[in-house]
């Protein structure tokens, strides 16, 4: 894969597929399925499957007492159970599109969250004015039209996902400094940990009644052995082979891609307000990651 270009750019085109397409995929199935429900199915099928991949790669899992388990346990919980909850749910009022681009935030709160947290990581004029920016375009997705000083209607559930995004965020800074592992085996102990704590989360809520349609049932299993499973194993060996500043590229495309898959499949309608957003805030990750001194 390294020395072909076409193979690589085919890698990064799946991704994008599957990525933007995920929250789609969501907010049709959460009209069906609880998202505690969803969460907790999804990373039980998608442990099993990693679970076989690194066995196939040769990788054993560590002994329980083995101190990655608490990392990689908090990672699996802060990096999938709540997120994922809080997407969910979220998307019970929010467009799939407008979730992408509300996600598309994580990057800008990492930032600031590693001037805290990392050593070398301080925030710089640049970085400061690009977050700064970036939250000018979150500010501006939970005014009204016309615009007054008073929040939308749907805020909560935007809310839910800003703070999945933070989550996302604290998974980035927790993964730079969790004891160094195999990629297979520290994403199979994350999905692990994650299908124990969600279905803890899940069980509360009550047993489900009665199953949800077909249709349903399909578009979680494509969700997860997609988002969860094969996105994942594809995402460790592009990082592998192309290095993180490459993929990071992607997260550009990704809420546009998102952004046409929910008005294709979902009919959700494009607004300007969230094009001129997604374009504030995506100015404000060019800043923020711009090598050019401001």
């Amino acid at each position: 894969m390294q020395d072909s270009k076409p193979l690589q750019y085919l890698a990064f085109f799946v991704l994008i597929i599957i990525w933007g397409t995920a929250f789609t995929l969501v907010s049709y199935t959460v009209d069906y399925i609880s998202p505690a429900w969803m969460v907790s199915v999804r990373a039980i099928i998608a442990a099993g499957i990693l679970v076989t991949y690194a066995h196939i790669r040769g990788h054993k899992l560590p002994p329980l007492r083995d101190k990655r388990w608490i990392w990689y346990g908090f990672m699996g919980v802060v990096g999938i159970v709540m997120p994922f909850n809080l997407t969910a749910t979220g998307q019970m009022t929010v467009d799939s599109g407008l979730t992408a681009i509300l996600v598309g935030f994580m990057p800008l709160i990492t930032i600031v969250l590693a001037h805290f947290l990392i050593k070398g990581e301080q925030l710089t004029w640049r970085k400061s004015i690009g977050f700064f920016i970036g939250f000018v375009g979150i500010v501006f997705l939970f005014l009204p039209e016309p615009f007054v000083w008073e929040l939308i209607k749907d805020w909560r559930g935007q809310m839910l996902i800003i703070l999945s995004a933070a989550c996302y965020s604290v998974l980035a800074i927790t993964a730079k400094r969790a004891p160094k592992t195999s990629a297979s085996v520290g994403a199979a102990m994350m999905l692990i940990s994650a299908a124990f704590f969600s279905t803890i989360w899940a069980i509360p809520t009550g047993i489900p009644s009665e199953m949800p349609p077909r249709s349903a049932i399909i578009a979680l299993l494509v969700l997860t052995v997609g988002a969860n499973a094969f996105a994942q194993i594809l995402y460790l060996r592009v990082i592998e082979v192309f290095g993180p500043s490459n993929v990071s590229k992607i997260n550009y495309i990704v809420p546009i891609c998102s952004l046409f898959a929910g008005m294709l499949f979902l009919d959700e309608v494009i607004s300007l307000r969230s094009v001129f957003a997604m374009m504030i805030i995506f100015t404000g990750l060019l800043i923020a990651r711009s090598g050019t001194k401001i």
